[in-house]
This record gives structure tokens, sequence and C-alpha cells, in this order.
């Protein structure tokens, strides 16, 4: 279905005061909405005050040209369908606009229905475009949750939640340590929920600096600041109607956790350096490796914004308390980068599967996905042997078996703070004891960071 002309913003740009005098009344007694510019520069005023989707674009101008402005067009608005303007005599330069990426030119002097029929065509094909994108991410979206292997009895457990918590509204924080998929399953969140036919915007929290996190998730207008020469859209706005994804949300500042909380209790945002308040709808999804918990006593992230956010909770295990798991992830792996180096690499040796379900995996899935795609692309024959595995998977032989019960007890409380990068609150609530007797123990068996 054609979008109503009323819903289609053209800009004309040419410096001939006749010629955007007469096509801007003509497409404004069509019913297009309709603005006007006499030159590049004043066409890129135009564009970072409000958005276009056609701009007639004449290819001889003073100053900046046709294919400069095109050019300045492309990365300010690259969906925008582009229509050159053109003489005769300049019909080659129009040709090359188009390998350019414009969408058509036509050669003046021209019959304004001519142009329409051009712009009708060049609409149609921008929705066709944009309808093929968002089926082709519909069809990725449903397979997420396939996606998410493993007969474990954890993992079937977090399907589990997954399915209970997708079609609701519900605030879902997403804990598990890095590399163990928490992006894959707010995906699946997304996708099984009432919310999959629009978009889910994905923020890196620990990715942004503070001081362009603020820009990053509000947006901001024209001049906010030295370098912002053209109005922004933030995440919260981008993610309207859909679901906003922040990982590792343990990482931004007090300031920052201030402003989602007024964001997720008002529902309105303002741009940087705008007044105007902006409504927002979506559903919050957050994923940490931190222990949020620890960071609330110790005065570093907001009891209030802990609790708006710890609604529903869904912890994802690691790779080594799941190890029945490997041998389907590592065959999983296989067949991927088997069919997309395209070489005829059919399974593992025993030796080398073993390898892998030794080792711990500090790195998780993600660790898992790399060591197998190295092995692919290093391996000579139809199997993959030990020495195509990394030389960290290879070297991984453990400590020698322990004999007494105090080398069980040391070997294991060892083990655990390593795992928990010697966090003591959390490695004495996996351990069962309270903090005084962990730091006992670390003292009678003389444990430092460095010990074997």
């Amino acid at each position: 279905m054609t979008p109503s002309p009323k819903t289609i913003r053209i800009l004309i740009v040419d410096d001939e005061a006749i010629v955007r005098e007469s096509l801007g009344n003509w497409f404004r007694e069509s019913g297009y909405t309709v603005d006007v510019a006499a030159s590049g520069r004043e066409a890129l005023q135009k564009l970072a005050e409000a958005t276009y989707d056609i701009f007639l674009v004449d290819i001889k101008m003073p100053g900046m040209d046709g294919l400069q402005l095109q050019r300045r067009i492309r990365e300010i608005a690259p969906e925008a369908a582009l229509i050159i303007m053109t003489a005769y005599a300049s019909v080659e330069t129009a040709v090359e606009a188009m390998k350019q990426g414009a969408y058509d030119y036509i050669v003046k002097p021209f019959d304004p229905d001519q142009l329409e029929h051009i712009i009708r065509n060049a609409v149609e094909r921008k929705q066709l475009v944009a309808e093929n994108v968002r089926l082709r991410e519909r069809i990725h979206e449903m397979t997420l949750v396939h996606e998410i292997i493993g007969r474990s009895p954890a993992i079937q457990r977090v399907l589990e939640q997954i399915r209970l918590v997708a079609p609701s509204e519900t605030t879902v924080l997403i804990r598990g340590e890095s590399g163990t998929g928490k992006e894959l399953v707010a995906r699946a969140i997304h996708a099984n929920s009432p919310r999959r036919y629009m978009p889910i915007v994905i923020v890196n929290c620990g990715a942004l600096a503070e001081g362009v996190i603020e820009s990053e998730l509000f947006g901001h207008e024209k001049g906010a600041f030295t370098g912002a020469h053209y109005r922004r859209k933030g995440k919260f706005e981008l993610a309207d109607g859909g679901t906003l994804f922040l990982d590792e949300i343990g990482d931004i500042s007090v300031k920052t956790q201030v402003d989602l909380l007024r964001v997720l209790e008002e529902k309105t945002i303002y741009r940087v350096g705008g007044n105007t308040a902006i409504p927002v709808d979506f559903r919050l999804i957050v994923a940490t490796n931190k222990d949020l918990e620890a960071m609330v006593a110790e005065g570093k992230f907001r009891e209030d914004l802990y609790y708006r956010i710890n609604v529903f909770s869904i912890t994802l295990p690691p790779l080594r308390e799941r190890r029945e798991d490997i041998p389907l992830l590592a065959e999983h792996f296989l067949k991927k980068f088997a069919q997309s180096m395209n070489k005829p690499v059919l399974g593992f040796s025993s030796a080398a599967m073993a390898l892998l379900q030794q080792y711990d995996w500090p790195g998780n899935v993600r660790e898992l996905q790399n060591a197998i795609e190295r092995a692919v692309l290093v391996c000579r024959g139809q199997e993959i042997r030990p020495e195509d595995l990394p030389l960290l998977v290879n070297e991984a032989r453990g400590p020698a078996p322990a004999k007494t019960l105090a080398d069980v007890e040391r070997q294991h409380i060892a083990q655990v703070l390593r795992e928990t990068n010697w966090n003591i609150s959390r490695a004495a609530r996996w351990l069962g004891i309270d903090r005084v007797t962990l730091y006992n123990k670390i003292k009678k068996y003389h444990l430092t960071p460095e010990s074997p």
C-alpha cells in the first residue's frame, strides 16, 4: 500500500527560484509536504532541522554542486531517495550520481506529472525495502530461542523462564558472566513478546564513556554541544514501541542511574539541549555480570533503581556448570564455520572433545565459539584434533588430585575465589559461609590471588 502524499516530505534544491517555486507549488497542490533550498549549504541546514523522504537536487549549482550534496545527504540520511534534475548537457554527470546511489534522474525541461510518477515509484521502492528488512529481522528473531542450545537442566530452566516472561511487559534482569549469551536471551524475549514487530535497541553501557552516554541515551538538539551539528534521536526514542536492552548496566554512573530512574517513572525524556518533553514507551531489559547487591551495599548502585529493574531475574549458568552442553554447542559451531569457510570438517576426535569438556571456559560460550572457529580454520582434515585447538585449551590440565580433606577444601575455595575474581561477598555466598569464616579459611590455607 503506497503511503499518502501527506506523509511524504520532499526537499527541492535548485539555485533557480522559478524551478523551486513552480515545483514546490505543484507538489503542495498534490498533497505533499514540501521545503525548498537555493543551495547545497541551505539544504544541509534544512536537513539539520527536519527529515525528508525525497530529495530533488539540481546537478549544477554554484558552490556545492549536486554530487557533493548527494554525498553529504548519504552520510546524514542514507535511507532517503535522491532524484537528480539535470540539463541535457549534464546527463553523464547524472549517470555518475546514480552510480553513487541516486534513485533516478530527469532531464530539464520536464513534465511535473512525469516527475511525480518517479517520486511515487521511489516511495514504493523505499517502502518495499523497509518491509523486506523488517521481514528478514522477524524471521531471524523467531529462530532465536532455538539458538539457545543445550539440554542441561540449567539451560532448560532459562528457556522456560523466557517463555514465561516474554508475553508480558515485565522488566527483566539477566545475570551471568561475560560470554554466557545475555544478549541472545534479551533478543529471544523481545522476539516472543507483543512488541516483536517494533525494534529492539541494544546499548552496551560498558563501552560508553560518561561524557557520551547521556547523548547516546537521550539524543541531542542541534548546537547542544561542540560538534552537535544536527539533531539526533537517542536510544530511548529509537526504542519507542519496542524493547530497550541495556547491557552491563552495572557500569553506569550514579548520575546516569538517576536519569534512568526518572525516565522509568515519568515515561518522558528531554534531549540534551532541549526543553520539550518527549513521551517514550519501551520495555526494559537489562543485563549485568556484576554483583548488584554488593554494589548497592557499597553505595555504587542506587537501591531504588535496583528494585525497579530486578522485577524478574534470569541467571545464565557459566559453561563450566553445564559441561553436558559443550558437545552440542561445539557441533553447532563446527557446522556453522565449516559451511561459512567451505571446509569439509565433519567432527571432533575423541581426544579433542575430551579437552573441550575438561577446559573451564572462563569466556564461556563466546570463548568456545571463537575456539571452534579457529580450529576449523587451521584444521587440515575432516576431524578436529587437539593440535587444532587453542593453546589454552590444550594446557588446561587442572591441579593434581587432592589426597586429604584439607587439600580438597583448599582447592575448592581457591577455585571459587578465582571464578569470582576474589569478590569475597560473592565467594562466601557461593560457598554457603559468612565472610569472616571465608577470611579465616584464606588465612589458614595461605591463599592469594596467585595461588595455584
